[in-house]
């Protein structure tokens, strides 16, 4: 499926996320690499196959493989760790805060793309995912890479399209 293909499969009530894609693909605000790779670690994140589709389509046009390799190692990293840091966060028991995670992280670390884009990637996951601890911490790691208010703005917004566009074709199908 081709990403102008999911946008008129989307019925007449979800217009607002037709549009929503159609301006959010235009966006100068991030890169190629960063706008592209948020996409694709979004639709992995939601998981609805279609959508998967139809977006990687679209951002092998932008990425490179390492790029969209890594894009989705932030999905990945990001679907335990986000369960985990909000478990932290939610607990009213503060001792688990205070024990090693002993989760392996090396994405995080080495991610194979300059780190601000694995860092907005990452971010733009926890959003979808709900985490507020991560979503805070990848905040904090954009800011000190120069990110702006509206770049990460934009990530997000990028992420809750691609989140409501997944469901509107899971519900569909």
């Amino acid at each position: 499926m081709s990403f102008d293909a999911l946008k008129s499969d989307l019925p007449e009530y979800a217009k607002d996320l037709k549009l929503n894609l159609s301006s959010l693909a235009r966006e100068t605000e991030l890169d190629d690499q960063k706008k592209w790779g948020v996409f694709l670690a979004c639709a992995h994140a939601v998981g609805e196959p279609r959508t998967l589709a139809a977006i990687r389509a679209e951002a092998d046009a932008y990425l490179s493989a390492e790029a969209a390799n890594a894009a989705k190692a932030a999905s990945a990293i990001m679907g335990m760790n986000n369960v985990y840091y909000r478990f932290l966060h939610l607990s009213k028991n503060k001792e688990y805060g205070s024990l090693p995670a002993k989760l392996r992280m090396n994405a995080i670390a080495n991610p194979g793309v300059d780190k601000a884009d694995f860092e907005l990637w990452s971010l733009a996951v926890s959003a979808i995912n709900g985490c507020g601890l991560c979503i805070d911490s990848h905040e904090i790691e954009l800011r000190k890479h120069g990110l702006t208010t509206a770049q990460i703005q934009t990530a997000v917004r990028i992420a809750a399209t691609v989140n409501a566009v997944a469901h509107v074709v899971a519900a569909e199908s």
